[in-house]
């Protein structure tokens, strides 16, 4: 088999992440990478080994024919690349937040089903091995009934309202940076059928939400999202059921999970001792998908996608 070649859109730090993740795959390479500025691309392509630059993300996919496009650009881009790429016929794995409305995805998902064409958010820590253990207890019914799903996440992101954090016009915000997480491993947890969403926001000057709670209600359990840039938060995800609790510290970089029974004993620990790279298990996820002409991921779905993104409206109808 030939190797899978991906292409990335974006030169930043999160894209040298992946090219490491790639280049701990045997039969994936990265053959091309596009984006704005020049001298950034350059350097970019020097340091990651890439053979090839574009000065324009269309240039990309007009002169070259990857078998997955990653896209690593800030949050406001994500759209318009995504159905770009999606017009080309080109498979797409796009960072979080993927889209920012529940329209963008409806619409983004829509035309890759209409293409033919796979697609998937790279919500990389479904994929982490603790994660996926907590996944499995839950599922063997370790902790029994499970009712309760608190997910938080926090720190203090500088203040300056042109970094991505605080600026709208980069798609800034808690919900789009850190909220997504909460809610997608809450449903990945507790499964998509979300009946309602109450949300309690604060908002920075610059517009965007800085400090948010949100509730979600199952048809019988609740989750309590909490996503914060300007406080640290106790950054962990807590299943609770009546036969006991699981606890993942550090929810979207997850390198351990806890099992506890109902005296609160730790009765199993799983740690993480194998993984160099988590963004290796959705790159592969993207390979095996495409490989095998499948248009969306079981472990991420569209259908996670577009309910996030209805937190997100939620979220944005409190704004006054």
């Amino acid at each position: 088999m030939s190797k899978f070649k991906f292409a990335i859109m974006g030169a930043a730090s999160i894209a040298e992440k992946f090219c490491g993740a790639v280049r701990l795959i045997g039969d994936a390479e990265i053959i091309a990478v596009a984006g704005k500025t020049e001298s950034r691309l350059k350097e970019f392509a020097e340091k990651q080994g890439i053979p090839k630059y574009y000065v324009g993300y269309e240039e990309l996919l007009k002169n070259e024919k990857p078998d997955c496009v990653y896209i690593a650009t800030v949050t406001s881009l994500h759209y318009e690349l995504t159905m770009m790429c999606l017009n080309y016929g080109v498979p797409v794995l796009c960072e979080k937040a993927m889209f920012t409305t529940s329209e963008e995805a409806e619409t983004a998902f829509a035309l890759a089903k209409q293409k033919g064409v796979f697609a998937m958010e790279a919500m990389w820590s479904r994929f982490l091995p603790p994660m996926q253990k907590a996944k499995q207890w839950v599922d063997e019914g370790r902790i029994g009934t499970v009712r309760y799903v608190d997910a938080r996440l926090g720190f203090t992101a500088g203040k300056d309202p042109k970094n991505r954090f605080y600026n709208p016009d980069l798609g800034g915000g808690a919900a789009y940076d850190l909220g997504v997480y909460a809610y997608e491993l809450s449903t990945f947890m507790l499964g998509e059928d979300v009946l309602d969403i109450k949300p309690e926001v604060i908002w920075s000057d610059t517009g965007v939400d800085i400090c948010e709670h949100v509730t979600l209600r199952f048809e019988n359990a609740i989750a309590s999202l909490g996503a914060s840039l300007s406080e640290m938060m106790e950054e962990r995800l807590v299943i609770s059921g009546d036969k006991g609790l699981i606890i993942v510290p550090l929810i979207h970089f997850a390198t351990e999970a806890y099992l506890y029974n109902t005296n609160r004993q730790v009765v199993e620990h799983f740690t993480d001792d194998k993984t160099q790279n988590g963004f290796v298990y959705e790159a592969m996820e993207a390979m095996r998908c495409v490989r095998e002409g499948k248009l969306e991921s079981d472990t991420v779905p569209h259908l996670t996608t577009i309910r996030c993104c209805k937190m997100f409206d939620k979220i944005y109808k409190t704004k006054k």
